[in-house]
């Protein structure tokens, strides 16, 4: 069965044969290695100089990388402005909310790109003794595949001396992010979708001098504390051993494949070829593909066509699509490029879907 969901992704026989290895302690030496190793590499996939820069390693989803994030980095006394454009933007507003942080929200259409005009006038018209210290938004939106402009919104926040925190959960390792701008404070990741490992292990690239101030609202999801016992070649609980093992060996192989560079060109290619096998078939993208990511693109249901029809005939076929999420459930299919995937995967697809009966 080959997954073109946004994760988790059809893993290579290289990376789930690495879920075989020897079972191992989290307290004996080897999986220190192991997770020095994993936070070596994360940091490598953007050059970053790991005096200025922490990769904190915790077992969790996405989610749970994004909440350690946002629940230790906007102090207790800080205020953060949510840019929101699908659903996980509203979930950062629902962490704030779990948690009490002191928050807004600026929420877009879900087909449209953020109004950074409102985000810039928002930041402009506050008051002293409330000030926002914090900017949140999620990169590559998956609700649409709509890659938001990290450049644009990072010149606002850094104008208003303001710093930024991303979900890249769905872009790191595939995206540029530019980790020399001032204002980016820290990304969110994982390691199931454009890395190619298993779920189970996420992750948050961090400046060290953020982590200085770092709150301790949460106890599992400490990103402070996480960040200090790594470090310290420690961990606070057991973490997903091979879940970790399966991160290490495909950091190894994206390494091997050429890196960000060459993810980002391979999964462009993909999605460009779908989307023209699906242009020639009468079937439209819901947002052109200059403002997507390569990661994961959009498509309209053909008029007369039910998501659960398409997506059960396909995986008949051994394909996993994705329905849309919120109001688009209905009117849209999202298929991403993710995983171990090749041209032939996708031609099959296409030749699969024009089989479909209209």
């Amino acid at each position: 069965m080959l997954l073109l969901n946004p994760g988790p992704v059809t893993l290579s026989e290289r990376v789930r044969s690495s879920l075989l290895q020897p079972d191992l302690c989290h307290r004996e030496s080897e999986f220190f290695d192991l997770q020095d190793e994993a936070r070596m590499r994360l940091l490598s996939t953007y050059s970053l100089d790991s005096s200025k820069w922490a990769a904190v390693l915790m077992t969790a989803s996405g989610t749970g990388a994004v909440e350690s994030m946002v629940a230790a980095l906007v102090p207790k006394s800080g205020r953060l402005l949510i840019v929101e454009n699908g659903v996980y933007g509203e979930r950062i507003a629902q962490i704030c909310a779990q948690y009490g942080i002191d928050h807004e929200r600026v929420v877009g259409d879900w087909l449209r790109a953020p109004d950074l005009d409102s985000v810039a006038a928002r930041l402009a018209n506050q008051p002293p003794h409330a000030a926002f210290t914090h900017v949140a938004v999620v990169h590559h939106e998956t609700t649409t595949g709509r890659l938001n402009d990290l450049r644009a919104l990072s010149d606002i926040c850094r104008g208003r001396g303001v710093e930024l925190l991303v979900d890249a959960v769905s872009s790191f390792g595939a995206e540029a992010i530019d980790f020399n701008d001032v204002a980016l404070s820290a990304v969110a990741a994982t390691a199931n979708k454009c890395l190619h490992g298993v779920p189970g292990a996420a992750f948050v690239i961090v400046r060290r001098s953020a982590l200085l101030n770092a709150a301790s609202r949460t106890f599992y999801l400490d990103l402070g504390r996480l960040a200090r016992l790594q470090d310290e070649r420690n961990t606070p609980f057991t973490p997903a051993v091979h879940a970790y093992y399966a991160l290490v060996e495909a950091l190894r192989e994206y390494d091997e494949q050429g890196g960000r560079t060459a993810r980002h060109q391979h999964y462009g290619a993909l999605a460009e070829r779908a989307r023209a096998g699906l242009a020639a078939l009468g079937i439209d993208s819901l947002i052109p593909a200059e403002e997507s990511s390569v990661v994961l693109r959009a498509y309209l249901l053909p008029p007369g066509t039910h998501y659960a029809r398409l997506h059960d005939a396909l995986k008949a076929e051994g394909f996993v699509i994705y329905a849309g999420q919120g109001n688009l459930s209905d009117t849209l299919f999202r298929i991403s490029t993710m995983g171990n995937l090749t041209s032939t995967d996708i031609d099959r697809l296409l030749d699969c879907i024009a089989r479909l009966p209209r």
